[in-house]
C-alpha cells in the first residue's frame, strides 16, 4: 500500500484528487492538509511515498514548504502556474496537474510515476525550487524550520547570512536559523538593491551597514548596527562602494 497526502487548500480540488484514485486503490490517503504548515507536519509524521502539492496556499507555498522536508517524497504537483513553471517540470521530470484537473490527465501523472523503477533523485526538484525562486522575482522572505515550527522571516528583518559549511545561516534580531542553501542562491534570489556579497562567507543587508573600516591588505570590515564586525574582500568592497557611491 502506498501512502499518499493531499496539501491543497481549496477543499474541492482535494475532494476531486480522492475521487480519481477510487481507482487506484493500492494508494491510499493518509492525511489531507489544507496548507503548507499542516503539509510539513503530515509528511514528518506520515512518511508517505507521495504527495499532491498545490503551490499557490496561504501562510507558505508548495515551493517554501518543500524545502523544510528533509526527505521529500514523490511529488505531483497540482497548479495554475503558467508555462515557463511548466517547463519547469518538465524539464526536471516532474509530474504536475493543471487546474481544473481533468481525470485523463490526472490517471496519466499516476501512472508515470508508478513506472518508475526507482525513486528520483532529489536534485530535479533541488533544481525546480531553485529555478522557481530565482526566476519568479526576488525573494521577500524566507521559510525556516525552528524544531516543529515553521517560521517565516520578513528579508527586511534579515542582518546578514554567513556560510556554514553545507548550510547558510540566517541572522536576525531574534537570532540565528540554518537554511540548507547554498550563499549563491541567496546572491542571486535577493533584492541587490538591498543585499549585497561583500565576502565568499558573507552577504549584508546594505541597511545594516554603519560605517567600512580597512582592516588587512586590500581587506575592510562592515560595521553593523549591532556592532558585529563583518569582513569585506576587495571584490565585496568594490561592489559596496558602487552601491553606496563611495
Amino acid at each position: 500500500m502506498t501512502k499518499a497526502v493531499i496539501i491543497d487548500d481549496e477543499p474541492l480540488s482535494r475532494e476531486i484528487v480522492k475521487a480519481y484514485l477510487k481507482v487506484f486503490p493500492e494508494i491510499e490517503v493518509v492525511q489531507e492538509c489544507g496548507d503548507g504548515f499542516e503539509g510539513v507536519k503530515a509528511i514528518q509524521q506520515h512518511n508517505p511515498e507521495l504527495i499532491f502539492l498545490d503551490i499557490q496556499m496561504p501562510k507558505i507555498t508548495g515551493f517554501e514548504m518543500l524545502e523544510l522536508i528533509d526527505q521529500k517524497p514523490a511529488v505531483i504537483f497540482i497548479t495554475a502556474y503558467d508555462s515557463f513553471a511548466i517547463k519547469a517540470f518538465e524539464a526536471n521530470a516532474v509530474d504536475y496537474l493543471l487546474k481544473p484537473v481533468a481525470e485523463d490527465r490526472f490517471r496519466s501523472a499516476i501512472l508515470k510515476w508508478k513506472s518508475q523503477v526507482t525513486p528520483a533523485s532529489p536534485e530535479p526538484m533541488e533544481r525546480v525550487l531553485n529555478a522557481m525562486s530565482t526566476g519568479a522575482g526576488q525573494q521577500n522572505r524566507i521559510v525556516v524550520k525552528t524544531g516543529s515550527k515553521v517560521k517565516i522571516i520578513p528579508a527586511h528583518e534579515i542582518l546578514y547570512l554567513e556560510a556554514d559549511d553545507d548550510f547558510v545561516k540566517i541572522f536576525t534580531a531574534e537570532g540565528s536559523f540554518l537554511k540548507n542553501k547554498t550563499m549563491s542562491f541567496y546572491e542571486q534570489s535577493l533584492d541587490a538593491a538591498q543585499f549585497v556579497r561583500v565576502h565568499r562567507s558573507y552577504i549584508v543587508q546594505i541597511n545594516q551597514i554603519t560605517k567600512i573600516e580597512p582592516y588587512q591588505k586590500e581587506t575592510h570590515l562592515a560595521i553593523l548596527r549591532d556592532g558585529k564586525q563583518i569582513p569585506v574582500s576587495k571584490t565585496g568592497y568594490a561592489k559596496l562602494k558602487i552601491i553606496l557611491g563611495l
